[in-house]
């Protein structure tokens, strides 16, 4: 789980983590094992190559019968050979010496120490590449200076370089496949994050097989889905028309009667009926027949409060915090489910705010009431539609039908965003939140 944390979320670094991965560690897998046996190897058989020479010029100084001439001995035959030979004056205890990551030069020590039984001493820190050897003799320590290139391979880290600038260029131009393969995947979720804003952008499937599978897929599904929004409208929209007929006939009929209690209890529920057949219409209509604009969401918002402030209604917006921009949405659509959230605050509350809140990905629009609320285990309960919580919900007095919450949340839903319920911490009574994605 703390791992996780670290890896990329994308599906573009998450792919180019799974390509750079295994280059890297193929990279240090080969490095390694070329490095420490390969280039160990060579060293030990060049070396071992020097030795023969070292053995040979120290049979030739044995020869002598005095330290000179045994020096003589050694020179002429070590000239040939590139090693220089001398007898020192003094030689303190000599020892070993060699770098802490050197890994060729403790190979050539040990191989000489192998071959080179009267080997007292190697020294191969020089930084010309020259190493120092010391030998027992019978005529004191002979000191043998030679080249390191002769015990090693030279420029290993040409190798390296060599990889490195390979790996370099076949993981730009794995990059650029990685890219040309994830833009169709890109411009699908795209296409696919905007039809769930509410938005019809145009898509056309493109790339691999199945990404161009699933970019046909979601466009069927996106045809389907439009056409049965719109047989749902126009099959309402029939309804609707064909019930307001008959509603307007007995509308007639009534008010020919004489007016007394039964006829005004009649022309109550004639009323209330066409009262229903428009949230009807207006919940199987949603927002499908409105096209997305730029719209002030500051002005829209002040409208609704200005509205309901003419019928007497105490609806105030409170505060606008963020940057106040135009936001891309269906205004009737997002008025009318803002009054609908209005009007069901002031429907169990006196007092209703408004707070209006703008940042980088959505618009918040916060309702807030001095209601009873409503109980969390139910708040669920109430975004369904056709849902009325209680008696005081009831059509005849004065309730809705329970579709202005699932109005809402529909509208919400379309643009991008949701519906959320809560407790209101200022007002103590519902708290209602539509957002909408930017």
């Amino acid at each position: 789980m703390v791992l996780k944390r670290f890896l990329p979320r994308g599906i573009y670094g998450r792919a180019a983590l799974i390509l750079i991965v295994p280059i890297v560690a193929i990279q240090l897998v080969v490095s390694t094992a070329f490095i420490q046996r390969h280039y160990e190897g060579v060293t030990r058989q060049m070396t071992q190559g020097v030795a023969i020479d070292l053995a040979f010029v120290l049979a030739e100084f044995n020869k002598g019968s005095t330290a000179d001439q045994a020096l003589a001995r050694a020179v002429a035959v070590a000239e040939s050979l590139e090693i220089a030979v001398s007898l020192p004056d003094a030689l303190t205890a000599p020892e070993d010496r060699v770098d802490r990551f050197d890994v060729s030069g403790r190979a050539i020590i040990q191989t000489l120490h192998a071959a080179l039984p009267d080997l007292v001493a190697a020294d191969v820190t020089d930084n010309d590449n020259g190493v120092r050897l010391a030998f027992a003799t019978s005529h004191g320590v002979l000191q043998a200076d030679l080249s390191r290139r002769r015990m090693s391979a030279t420029n290993p880290h040409q190798l390296l370089v060599l990889m490195i600038l390979t790996s370099v260029l076949m993981t730009v131009i794995a990059f650029i496949f990685l890219r040309n393969q994830m833009r169709p995947i890109t411009r699908l979720a795209e296409a696919a994050a905007a039809f769930g804003k509410g938005q019809r952008v145009a898509y056309r499937p493109r790339g691999a097989l199945e990404v161009r599978a699933a970019g046909a897929a979601f466009l069927d599904m996106r045809a389907r889905i439009e056409r049965q929004i719109e047989q749902r409208t126009l099959m309402l929209s029939g309804v609707s028309h064909d019930l307001r007929t008959p509603l307007t006939r007995l509308r007639l009929g009534l008010a020919l009667l004489p007016e007394d209690e039964e006829t005004r209890a009649l022309l109550g529920d004639v009323a209330q009926m066409e009262r229903m057949v428009d949230e009807f219409l207006s919940f199987a209509r949603g927002d499908a027949m409105e096209d997305m604009q730029p719209t002030d969401a500051v002005a829209m918002v002040s409208q609704v409060v200005e509205d309901a402030g003419r019928l007497g209604r105490a609806v105030r917006l409170v505060a606008v915090e963020g940057t106040p921009a135009m936001v891309a949405m269906r205004p009737h659509a997002v008025a009318r489910a803002l009054e609908n959230l209005v009007n069901n605050a002031l429907r169990h509350g006196r007092r209703v705010d408004l707070h209006l809140t703008f940042n980088e990905r959505h618009l918040r629009m916060l309702v807030e009431d001095d209601g009873p609320g409503i109980p969390p285990d139910r708040r669920e309960e109430a975004l369904r539609p056709f849902t009325r919580l209680d008696a005081e919900r009831d059509p005849n007095r004065g309730g809705g039908v329970g579709l202005g919450l699932s109005i809402a949340a529909d509208v919400a839903r379309s643009h991008g965003g949701g519906l959320y319920l809560g407790e209101s911490e200022g007002l103590g009574g519902l708290r209602a939140e539509l957002v909408i994605a930017r």
